[in-house]
């Protein structure tokens, strides 16, 4: 068989690369230490990475002023509150959001922020969830609150090897819901929750914003994951609306870590109720009369201390990604992304057969710059994704490999049928190498490698001469012990 010739052009040649120079400018000044020992860093999906320019202006603004706990009325206590109000003028500023609509709640993480949505929203039999398969994990676990609370889960499945949602399965869940079951039970106006990823952090596929609205008009509110999104796409909440938005600052610009958002609409948010009360939450407290009073803002979601220190450096970062542009970030990555998927499409082993099986899209078309793939051996069998990720690392590449998070995405990309986790899974099982073998699986998960915004060319055609020389042709061997497999 005739292997097709894979295209030689570098990134670089691509039609409208050269416009995005700009970040080989900043590469090589604001993030040069990306290239310390000749690492390359893929793994975006997983965190950003941080500018110096972000951890001269934490360290000067430290040395600079005096901050404490914002909770108290003195001096340094006002300066760090000023500091935290600024910054939820900023977030709201970036995603042109209405300060009268939206509200920032600061969480410690994206997950933090899915939490605060799932334990206090109002679950019930008139109340369902409804979740595409292709969630993560922090937004799947909202599902045990929904379940405790009476309410119904629903999953929407992905179809064909893009991992998509089709939007005929998504309105034929969102039309069993709410309208349904409120007539049903007698309960008008209850509502329903629809939580969705606006990219996978999986596949990279990227579910359209117009669900949104779509759920809106069956009655549903909506929580969006934008985690994997938001770093190299623009959300404007003046033209999308969802009621709750979840974030974690340091996927959009790495720094700093711990500190995250809940978005919220601020109808939305006064229908929540929060099973408990926190320092910092309550606006009067009585141990002996047993009552208490909530704040009546965001504050009433923010437990305890905020991170005051660290809250004015999403500030930074934000104004930091403005200007350098997200649109021109999202140029930058797409470029790179169809680039990757032509050449890992490509390249074939001398029996005919692929050496990179890719989850999800294998075109630019409605994806971010997340490629999630297992490598194949010539006789077609799967490299074990521990292997990879031992090579890689020798090799100086950070990207990840295993299930990311998001095992509806993998079940899907696996073909793992209900049938097949009920039959099998019979069988006590106490570790993920078990899981495995009880399902028949050839492998426990994948490899992804992610684009940002410091990536560049080179770290792309690194990549790819790194997977071409390292395995193809490459017969199955006698491998070195791997490591047990600890979660999935």
């Amino acid at each position: 068989m005739e292997r097709p010739e894979p295209p030689r052009t570098s990134p670089t040649a691509l039609p409208g690369y050269a416009a995005t120079g700009r970040i080989d400018e900043l590469r090589a000044t604001e993030y040069r230490h990306l290239d310390t020992d000749g690492q390359v860093y893929l793994d975006y999906a997983g965190a950003g990475v941080a500018a110096q320019a972000q951890v001269r202006q934490h360290h000067d603004r430290l040395l600079a002023g005096l901050y404490s706990n914002p909770h108290s009325e003195n001096p340094t206590s006002a300066a760090a509150g000023s500091l935290v109000d600024s910054a939820r003028r900023a977030v709201l500023d970036f995603f042109h959001a209405d300060p009268a609509e939206y509200a920032v709640v600061f969480t410690p993480n994206a997950s933090g922020a899915c939490r605060l949505v799932g334990e206090a929203y109002d679950f019930g039999r008139a109340s369902p969830l409804v979740l595409t398969w292709d969630n993560h994990n922090s937004v799947n676990g909202i599902r045990e609150y929904a379940r405790a609370s009476g309410g119904a889960v629903r999953y929407v499945p992905l179809s064909g090897p893009e991992l998509r949602v089709a939007e005929s399965d998504l309105t034929r869940v969102l039309d069993a819901g709410p309208r349904g079951l409120a007539g049903r039970w007698g309960r008008p106006g209850r509502r329903g929750l629809f939580a969705y990823p606006a990219q996978s952090n999986f596949s990279g596929v990227q579910h359209p914003l117009s669900w949104v609205e779509l759920a809106h008009q069956h009655g549903y509110d909506v929580l969006l994951d934008a985690a994997a999104f938001a770093p190299t796409n623009r959300l404007d909440l003046s033209i999308v609306r969802p009621d709750f938005v979840c974030l974690s600052w340091y996927k959009l610009f790495g720094y700093p870590t711990g500190v995250g958002a809940l978005l919220a609409r601020r109808d939305a948010l006064a229908r929540l109720r929060r099973p408990w009360f926190a320092g910092g939450t309550i606006r009067a407290v009585s141990v002996q009369g047993d009552w208490h009073r909530s704040m009546d803002d965001e504050s009433a979601f923010e437990d305890g201390t905020l991170n005051f220190l660290s809250i004015p450096d999403v500030e930074f970062g934000l104004r930091w990604l403005d200007s350098i542009g997200v649109d021109l970030v999202h140029t930058r990555v797409g470029l790179l992304t169809e680039w990757l998927l032509e050449r890992l499409v490509t390249l074939r082993h001398d029996t005919g057969g692929p050496l990179v099986q890719v989850y999800g899209p294998t075109t630019g078309a409605a994806r971010g710059a997340t490629v999630t793939f297992n490598l194949r051996h010539p006789d077609g069998t799967l490299v074990d994704e521990r292997l990879v990720a031992r090579e890689a690392a020798a090799a100086g590449f950070s990207l990840r490999t295993g299930c990311f998070c998001n095992p509806g995405a993998g079940e899907g990309a696996f073909g793992i049928g209900r049938e097949s986790l009920r039959r099998r899974l019979l069988a006590r099982v106490d570790t993920i190498d078990q899981y495995l073998a009880a399902l028949r699986l050839p492998t426990g998960g994948a490899v992804r490698v992610s684009f940002g915004l410091a990536s560049t060319a080179t770290d792309a055609e690194r990549f790819v001469a790194f997977v071409q020389s390292t395995w193809l042709n490459r017969e199955v061997g006698v491998e070195a012990a791997l490591p047990p497999r600890l979660r999935c």
